[in-house]
């Protein structure tokens, strides 16, 4: 009987919860002026968050196709990243095909390949590393669901690192998103094993709350993974 309840409310998650959809599209590639097919996420359904603030999603994952990667020169970015109201500099359509174009894989490129390619293109457009940092965290994300540990530790590592360095700057981060941030840059150190750095960090997320009553949880969440890591935020 508990078998049959547990099989029926998984039907009815799935029926609330539907699996991630997609859709064609073709994108024109302001770097090498080709354009190509690729695959647009129309829905998708997300559940349990993970402490790294990766959030599960019913189905086929999709954040690999959050970003896009022309296949001819490997210029990647969002969907507003392509058209033809985008205009890229002459030195960076030269950065593109001889730093990505010429070390492109063989075959379709993962999801990591995509947001490492993406993360080298905002740092070469205005280097800001708030923006460079969210790349490379996602990257990282895509090594868990792709099995690479060895290069889920590097993306970690190199998003903490810009992730502190937007904290560093005057008007880098929003003063209402110091404290995540905070959070996301001493879990990120914790991962890779860097416990007294992770630490210190840990420590740094209460002062950094602007509004107890809204962001309480990034305290509580500091404080279970600095004193009891868990996998999955409560």
């Amino acid at each position: 009987m508990m078998l049959l309840r547990k099989l029926s409310l998984a039907r009815l998650l799935r029926l609330v919860r539907p699996p991630t959809a997609f859709r064609r599209i073709y994108l024109l590639c302001p770097a090498c002026e080709k354009v190509f097919r690729s695959q647009k996420v129309i829905s998708m359904s997300v559940g349990a968050t993970r402490t790294d603030l990766y959030r599960r999603a019913a189905g086929k994952p999709p954040l690999a196709h959050l970003i896009h990667m022309c296949p001819t020169c490997g210029y990647s970015g969002a969907k507003e990243d392509f058209g033809e109201d985008v205009e890229l500099s002459p030195t960076l359509k030269t950065r593109v095909q001889m730093e990505i174009t010429a070390v492109m894989p063989h075959g379709p490129a993962s999801g990591s390949e995509k947001y490492e390619a993406a993360a080298k293109i905002a740092e070469w457009e205005d280097g800001d590393p708030r923006r460079v940092a969210d790349l490379l965290l996602r990257a990282a994300w895509c090594c868990v669901e792709e099995g690479d540990i060895e290069a889920e530790r590097y993306f970690r590592r190199k998003a903490a690192w810009k992730f502190e360095e937007a904290l560093r700057s005057f008007d880098g981060v929003a003063r209402e998103e110091r404290a995540v941030l905070t959070y996301l840059v001493a879990e990120l150190w914790r991962r890779v094993g860097k416990a007294e750095s992770a630490a210190e960090w840990f420590d740094r997320v209460a002062p950094e709350v602007v509004d107890a009553r809204t962001q309480q949880w990034v305290i509580d969440a500091a404080r279970q993974q600095r004193d009891r890591p868990r996998e999955w935020l409560r």
